[in-house]
């Protein structure tokens, strides 16, 4: 099973995962993100196409407002 690096953390993944699927397992809203794949942020009108492979260094982020 591919492996990838999730925020410095092994993470199996199913060969064709997207950045969307992946967002959507995590229980995040991909509107309140940012992902960087291997040093490179990831633009939110590509994670549908965009597919993962092993090895992948992945580093996702959320957005929290306040005040």
């Amino acid at each position: 099973m591919p492996t990838l690096v999730l925020n410095g953390e092994p993470h199996p993944i199913a060969p064709g995962t997207t950045v969307a699927a992946l967002v959507a397992s995590l229980g995040l809203d991909p509107r309140q993100v940012a992902v960087e794949r291997n040093r490179e942020i990831v633009p939110r009108a590509t994670y549908e196409q965009t597919e993962l492979v092993d090895g992948d260094r992945l580093e996702v982020v959320t957005f929290v407002g306040g005040g």
